[in-house]
């Protein structure tokens, strides 16, 4: 079995994560920006994380034969201060042009604030400007409905932003279709609390498809599983789903998405 790890926070992840990843086939991994477990204080904390990401993160994962890549921006957890978002977004520019940066994100809403609204436009302003792939976060729970309007009409009012260049994540069961029929890319988290299980999401490919569709970990700080996507492929199996299914929801699917950015290469 071969997969794309296509949303994990690493940075908080152990090292023994890695290998277990390699050893269960995963060929790369991505990285978006993300909340650090507290909220950060001063820009140059972020600027700090930039280089996190950029620099420490791909070395930790070569030892295992996996690569790294990721994605920039100030995350709505931490959007609510107008001042500090502006900051940090700020500095993302400077740091596009390093090897293994595919895009803006995770980008998107959490308590679906005026805030975190306004610094939503502004990111999706910057990556419009610098031609960069966007990664969207959803919010969870009873909001996800609303918020996943709110982020489809930003994305839809701006002409410069083509769908297909757009990973909407965390859909679930009432948000997958209206994504998908919008013309976007729809990211399924498989997560113990708050977003899906894989049944459920196997469940999701069932109704929907696999066009556009891709599945990720977004293991982070909290109780998550860096396994989770090759656990749902055998949640496919055990359903009956062929290896040329499974291949291409978890690698061919990530692979096609991601490649729009010339960056992401698996052979060098």
């Amino acid at each position: 079995m071969r997969y794309i790890e296509p949303h994990a926070h690493m940075v908080s992840r152990v090292t023994d994560d890695y290998e277990r990843m390699a050893l269960a086939g995963c060929q790369a991994v991505c990285e978006p920006a993300f909340w650090a477990g507290f909220d950060r204080r001063a820009a140059e904390g972020f600027r700090d994380y930039f280089f996190q990401l950029t620099e420490h993160e791909p070395r930790r994962a070569a030892r295992y034969g996996l690569k790294h890549f990721c994605w920039l921006c100030i995350n709505p957890k931490e959007a609510e201060d107008v001042k500090l978002a502006a900051e940090a977004i700020a500095l993302v520019p400077s740091f596009l042009d390093r090897p293994n940066v595919l895009g803006i994100g995770e980008i998107g809403l959490n308590k679906n604030s005026r805030n975190e609204l306004r610094a939503l436009e502004m990111q999706v302003d910057m990556a419009a400007r610098f031609d960069q792939l966007i990664l969207v976060h959803t919010p969870h729970l009873e909001d996800k409905l609303k918020g996943t309007k709110l982020i489809l009409d930003v994305l839809k009012n701006d002409k410069r932003i083509q769908p297909g260049r757009c990973i909407i994540d965390h859909v679930e069961e009432h948000t997958a279709r209206m994504v998908l029929d919008a013309g976007f890319w729809a990211g399924v988290t498989l997560y113990p609390e708050t977003k899906c299980t894989p049944a459920r999401a196997i469940d999701i490919f069932e109704k929907h498809g696999g066009e556009r569709l891709w599945l990720n970990s977004a293991c982070d700080w909290g109780m998550s599983d860096p396994l989770a996507v090759p656990k749902a492929a055998l949640e496919m199996k055990r359903r009956g789903h062929g290896a040329k299914a499974i291949d291409r929801l978890i690698f061919e699917n990530p692979r096609a998405f991601l490649r729009q950015c010339p960056k992401f290469n698996l052979e060098r």
